[in-house]
């Protein structure tokens, strides 16, 4: 162990839990809100071509970006959760062993999804959702999209393994970075250039590779985990880890693309405004819960230390203190969100029935925003220390358990209020599963032996 992973693993261990998370949490916050912000930049400046076709589309190829980025998680998570727990043990060989793995093969899996998806592009444009009028504007989306899949998934493992690291300031750079030149490209190619849809889809995977250079470079500083192909191993050891670590995270992102196919055909017997509008929705509530789900990603990194140097206490305080802060903010953010609606859906399609339809969706889910406080802090603490198969439920029960049955069950009952409720009610049936489950853990957790005790438990 170097000079520079002793001082690290000394700060994550030994620095009061709250001024650390804090300290961790502030650049993965910047990073999420400036992400969540760039997705929403395709949708508002398509939006500007006046046509709900174009809008819709960006909405319907957003579920097949959520798969990209559920094969990123999943090889992201996966190692990065395990990179913590080993660093945290000072096992810096397994540590260095599956950082590269999980680079790798989150890099040639990216590669087969772009080959698959130009092979099956119609076909898979009518699979998410595409309506005969969306259609055109989905398939020049989609085409350009598909060729950025295998760095938009390595850059996602790069960005997380960093975090695990304790260097979420790298993670943030790299990030960002791309995040602001996707801002400034998108007008440029969508208006200057007049390349429509596609020149939206082009700003996306530049920027994302521009990240993607910037964090491996990241890799190389700092004494964090430099990734070489030396070190990719074929043992079944380490993709059992990827997939005890990753399970969690593919169910939630996948899902979470499943869910929005779901959505999209269960609001295309309403016509485009209402795919339109739902689709406005799901990138302004995703900015909401954007610093929550950063400030809990500071979170993750001194669990996984603290869990793997048996110091539960501070795994314990570090969940508290996140379930605490986030609810308050979720719930000022809430308040502001229904008050703001109609103005928030407006500033992405300004059509009348979007902004009807979208606002009142809003509402719904700004009342039950808060809720993700526990979902989410419970998610990440289980996926976290290795707990497998509660993260994995509590993981696919907001997008996928619940919600899926339940936009076709209410959108049959109820039309449109049946969809734009979904979401709202299957947040409620989330949380009511997530808080026994997670209580239940912690009580647990006291009982395993401490640092001092000569018997190591590595799991629950």
């Amino acid at each position: 162990m170097d000079e520079l992973q002793e001082q690290k693993f000394r700060e994550m261990t030994e620095t009061p839990v709250g001024r650390l998370i804090c300290k961790l949490a502030f650049p993965c916050i910047i990073s999420m809100l400036v992400t969540a912000f760039y997705n929403m930049a395709d949708t508002f400046f398509v939006g500007m071509l006046q046509s709900n076709s174009a809008t819709g589309a960006v909405g319907v190829v957003f579920s097949l970006m959520a798969i990209i980025q559920a094969v990123g998680f999943f090889f992201g998570h996966g190692s990065g959760n395990f990179i913590s727990r080993e660093l945290g043990k000072q096992h810096f060989e397994e540590a260095s062993n599956m950082a590269a793995t999980g680079f790798f093969a989150a890099l040639a899996a990216g590669g087969l999804i772009c080959i698959l998806g130009q092979i099956f592009l119609e076909p898979l444009a009518r699979l998410l959702g595409s309506t005969e009028t969306i259609l055109p504007h989905a398939m020049a989306y989609l085409q350009v999209i598909l060729l950025g899949a295998p760095w938009m998934t390595a850059s996602l493992v790069l960005n997380n393994q960093l975090r695990f690291q304790g260097s979420a300031m790298y993670a943030m750079v790299g990030i960002t970075s791309g995040a602001v030149l996707n801002i400034g490209l998108d007008p440029l190619l969508i208006f200057v250039f007049d390349m429509g849809v596609a020149g939206a889809a082009w700003a996306t995977i530049i920027s994302q590779f521009i990240s993607f250079c910037l964090l491996a470079a990241g890799c190389a500083r700092g004494g964090n985990l430099r990734i070489r192909i030396s070190r990719v191993q074929r043992s079944w050891f380490y993709y059992g880890m990827i997939i005890r670590g990753g399970l969690p995270s593919l169910a939630r992102q996948g899902l979470a693309s499943v869910a929005t196919i779901c959505l999209n055909h269960a609001a295309g017997p309403y016509g485009d405004a209402v795919i339109a509008a739902m689709g406005v929705v799901q990138r302004i509530t995703m900015f909401g819960a954007s610093a929550m789900i950063g400030f809990g990603q500071g979170f993750q990194p001194v669990c996984g230390f603290n869990y793997g140097a048996r110091l539960y206490h501070r795994v314990k305080e570090g969940f508290w203190f996140c379930v605490k802060s986030s609810a308050i903010f979720l719930l000022a953010v809430g308040v502001l969100g229904i008050a703001a609606a109609p103005n928030l859906v407006a500033l992405f399609r300004d059509d009348p029935d979007v902004i009807a339809c979208g606002a009142a969706a809003l509402r719904f889910q700004c009342a039950t925003l808060c809720f993700q406080s526990w979902i989410v802090m419970s998610n990440m603490m289980l996926q976290t220390i290795g707990r497998t198969v509660p993260a994995t439920f509590v993981a696919m029960a907001r997008q996928g358990v619940f919600f899926i049955p339940l936009v076709w069950i209410l959108s049959a009952a109820l039309g449109v209020l049946g969809i734009q409720i979904a979401q709202s009610v299957s947040d409620a049936l989330t949380l009511a599963c997530a808080i026994p489950i997670q209580l239940r853990v912690l009580r647990q957790m006291e009982q395993l032996p401490g640092p001092d005790s000569v018997s190591h438990v590595s799991s629950i």
